[in-house]
């Protein structure tokens, strides 16, 4: 296994506080606009991002830092081909380092290298069902590195908890109850947040994973066990140890 620094254990918990940011947005557009701000920011090597968004059965783009993002997005919904699609429906993370010798996408990856973009990330946003996808794209061939997918992966799965929760905000009416449903929402969301974060963290220092790896651990001893995410990594905290199956 690779070494890993310090740094990736500071990863993780600076994503939780990118995470406690986005509750600031009061609107779902707005939180999905930081994401993708936050995700260009994150990620080195990126041009342009974007949002995929699943309504129903429909997908869009409703935010994206530049307008090069939506166009690239718009030709894989017109074509039903290329890596946002993939990631939403298929397996939830697709790089290509070069497109214009890959091969994946023989009608999408001309039209991308076309507008000025050489290799991409795509990776799926989900919290109890899949949101979307994030969507990377580089004027570079080769611009992620193994750190730099890594960043968008967990940035990826916290956003996902993230936007769930602005999903469920983004129905609430203006009553007392409602007002009081929604505090409820955001502090179990943002404990959720910094529960997971911490248990990454102490599994990237105890077993030398990846922030990557750490976040895979704990999705499959959820599964395993039937447990929810945020109580599998609050046990994960409380003991220092992941339970057996």
């Amino acid at each position: 296994m690779d070494e890993i620094g310090p740094s990736y254990g500071e990863l993780a918990s600076s994503f939780a506080a990118i995470a406690r940011t986005l509750f600031v947005e009061k609107t779902v557009s707005g939180t999905l606009q930081r994401i993708v701000d936050f995700a260009q920011a994150t990620v080195g090597g990126c041009d342009a991002a974007s949002i995929s968004l699943l309504t129903g059965k429909a997908i869009a783009t409703p935010v994206f830092s530049d307008p090069v993002a939506l166009e690239i997005d718009a030709f894989q919904y017109e074509l039903n081909e290329g890596p946002c699609l993939d990631a939403i429906r298929d397996d939830p993370i697709h790089y290509s380092p070069d497109l214009t010798t890959d091969l994946r996408w023989p009608r999408f990856g001309p039209r991308a290298v076309a507008l000025g973009m050489r290799s991409l990330f795509s990776c799926r946003l989900s919290s109890d069902v899949t949101l979307g996808s994030l969507n990377l794209y580089a004027r570079m061939p080769e611009a992620y590195d193994d750190i730099d997918r890594t960043k968008a992966i967990i940035f990826a799965s916290h956003a996902g908890i993230a936007l769930g929760a602005a999903g469920v905000l983004a129905e609430s009416t203006v009553s007392l109850d409602s007002e009081m449903k929604r505090s409820e929402n955001l502090e179990i969301a943002l404990t959720t947040r910094e529960v997971i974060g911490q248990a990454e963290g102490i599994l990237i220092e105890r077993e030398r994973l990846t922030p990557e790896q750490a976040f895979d651990v704990l999705r499959k001893a959820s599964q395993n066990l039937n447990l929810r995410l945020r109580d599998l990594a609050q046990y994960v905290v409380d003991t220092g140890e992941v339970p057996e199956k």
